[in-house]
This record gives structure tokens, C-alpha cells and sequence, in this order.
């Protein structure tokens, strides 16, 4: 199968910190390489990739001095409009950016949504192109837009290869993602501290919530049991999650996946995790972490974490969480999309 990926420039493919999104795509993307499938992916210069690279910028948009990062994602676009008939699937991570081309210009596609849908101008946006079939990567992602052109689930997946099991629990809570109101660290901290356990918190800081970090959290982060690491890459994350205790995972907004929940897992780490989102769909209570509602709840779970069984949680992620599953259903989806839709000329 023809296959071309499109990914965003923000990060490279993979990012070389953090950056979920075309991470994610990097395992795809290697994934259906190695099962056979001639994939081109479009993505940052920097990036790094068995397939067929087509340079969309330089290097990634984050680590460069672009100040305007949708004109480079035009003239992806552009690209990809001038390789259409090469394809057999276009399957794009940039939502909405390519939505007008792709109702008009391209042979069969699907866009993978990867951040939050809650927002109020997504609902004329979704409303507006309904025929863009898309997939969601949890089915809680879904509930804001169930008018969109859903057709399929498929939630993400890691190479068995990437993180190793490690049986024996350690010594400290975690917390790993960005430091920004949503993700909550602050609650992360107030539990560490509550139980008297260390936390070491490794975070990218996004320009964004730069002013968030310094004004909110940088105070709280004043205590003997409390480290902040910084932003961290595949390399250390093995032995981050792999020698915690537990993951802290006290979200305060409707996750789309949560990655780091699978890492976690595939780690052995048992997650502590509040209700939201995509997190009951990931996390099975009692079994592979503690699902919980409140700060007093995770206290007291994190009292009780040692209960569960490291192997349980690797099993769980080797039984659903697998880049080989992702990519099997991806494929379905190909060939699903490829069997509706008619091809169309590409722009000249």
C-alpha cells in the first residue's frame, strides 16, 4: 500500500524532547515501513524516518526562529497536493489545516485528531466538514463533536521494544508532560507531599504557560521532596518511569489519550490518574492504577499503590497498547477509506 503521512513541523518525527503527537506518527509511520508499506512522510528536515522524507521545513518549527508556523504548513500542502496521485491514502495529523484541499483535491484520506475537541469554534468547524472522515484516538475524544465523520477509534500504540519491564517499583512518584494549568502538577505536588514520598517532575515549559510556571508553580517547587527535572527524551524516559513508584496523572481537562499513561504501563508503573477524558478508557481500576476524583483520593491511593502487580500493567500494555495493533487497525481504515472513495486529479 501507497502510503503518505503528514505530520506537523512543530516537533521532528520523532521530537527530540517531548511532543506526543509526532511521536506517535514516528511509531506509525516505522511500524508500517517494516510490515511493507511504502510510506513517504511529510514532516520537519530534521526529522528521522525509515520512509521516504519529504522536507516540509528545515528543522522543527519549536527549535527554529519561525514566527509564523502556519505558513510552512501551507506549503506542506502544497507538496502533498503535487504528490496526490502517488498515494493511494493520504493520512493527516494537522487537522484542520488541510480540510478545504482534502474535500477537493485528494484521493482517499483521514485526518487523525490529537488534541482536545471542546472547544466552542470546533463545533461550526466540525459542522461545516462533515465529510472529512476522521479517527479518534480515544472514544471520550469524541463527545464534543458527534456530528463529525467518525470512522474509527484507534488509540495509540508503542513499540514492545521501546520501554523495558521493569519489576521491582521504586522510590518516587512521577510526573511527566507539561507544565501547564490542565495537566495539574500542582496537584502532583500537594500529593507527594501529603504522603510524605518524593516526586520528580519532568516538564517541558511551553512559552505559553511560561508565566503559569513562574507565577504558580516555581514557588511550590521549593521543598525537599519535590524535583523538577525539566523536559526530557526517549533516552531518560525508560529509567524515569521505569524506576518510579507511580505515575501522577491529576489531569484537570478531557485528555484525548495520555500517552505517558502507556508508557507508564509499559514500564510496569502502576498509574494514579483523575477521572477524565480518555483516562478510563486506558487505565483499568484496581488492576493497572487508581482512577480518583479528588486530591484526598489520590492521597490515599498512592497509600495503597504497592497493592498492584507491575506485571499486570505491563500486560495490559502489551495486550492492547501495541504499535503492532495500531498500525493493524490503521491499515483496516485504509482500506476501508480506499474501498469508498474515488480518487481525484491532483492539482497540476
Amino acid at each position: 500500500m501507497r502510503i503518505a503521512q503528514v505530520a506537523p513541523l512543530v516537533e521532528s518525527v520523532p521530537p527530540s524532547l517531548y511532543g506526543g503527537t509526532e511521536r506517535v506518527v514516528s511509531y506509525l509511520v516505522e511500524e508500517l515501513v517494516r510490515q511493507g508499506h511504502d510510506v513517504t512522510l511529510f514532516a520537519s528536515g530534521d526529522s528521522r524516518t525509515s520512509a521516504r522524507l519529504v522536507r516540509g521545513s528545515a528543522t522543527a518549527l519549536r527549535l527554529s526562529a519561525c514566527q509564523d508556523y502556519v505558513s510552512p504548513h501551507v506549503c506542506m500542502l502544497e507538496q502533498v497536493l503535487r504528490r496526490a496521485n502517488a498515494f493511494d491514502i493520504v493520512h493527516f495529523h494537522i487537522a484542520p489545516l488541510h480540510f478545504q484541499i482534502a474535500r477537493r483535491c485528494l484521493p482517499a484520506h483521514l485526518t487523525t485528531l490529537h488534541g482536545r475537541l471542546d472547544l466552542p469554534e470546533l463545533g461550526p468547524l466540525y459542522a461545516e466538514f462533515s465529510d472529512i472522515p476522521c479517527v479518534s484516538i480515544s472514544d471520550a475524544q469524541r463527545v464534543p463533536l458527534p456530528h463529525a465523520h467518525w470512522v474509527a477509534t484507534v488509540p495509540h500504540g508503542l513499540p514492545c521494544d521501546l520501554l523495558p519491564f521493569q519489576p521491582r517499583r521504586g522510590a518516587y512518584l512521577a510526573f511527566l508532560g507539561r507544565i501547564s494549568p490542565e495537566k495539574r502538577v500542582d496537584r502532583a505536588i500537594a500529593i507527594a507531599r501529603a504522603c510524605g514520598q518524593p516526586l520528580r517532575i519532568a516538564a517541558k515549559v511551553d512559552p505559553a504557560d511560561a508565566r503559569y510556571f513562574e507565577r504558580e508553580i516555581r514557588p511550590m517547587l521549593d521543598h525537599p521532596l519535590v524535583e523538577f527535572i525539566g523536559e526530557i527524551g526517549d533516552v531518560q524516559k525508560a529509567a524515569f518511569l521505569g524506576n518510579a513508584r507511580a505515575l501522577l496523572f491529576p489531569i484537570d481537562w478531557p485528555e484525548p489519550f495520555g500517552l505517558v499513561m502507556i508508557e507508564a504501563l509499559a514500564c510496569g508503573t502502576p498509574v494514579i490518574a483523575f477521572r477524565g477524558g480518555s483516562v478510563v478508557e486506558v487505565i483499568d481500576d484496581g488492576v493497572t492504577g487508581f482512577i480518583v476524583e479528588s486530591v484526598e483520593a489520590a492521597i490515599e491511593a498512592a497509600g495503597r499503590i504497592d497493592t498492584l502487580d507491575r506485571r499486570a500493567c505491563r500486560a495490559a500494555y502489551e495486550q492492547r497498547f501495541t504499535v503492532a495493533r495500531m498500525a493493524a487497525q490503521y491499515v483496516e481504515v485504509y482500506q476501508r477509506m480506499m474501498s469508498m472513495e474515488q480518487p481525484l486529479a491532483a492539482l497540476a
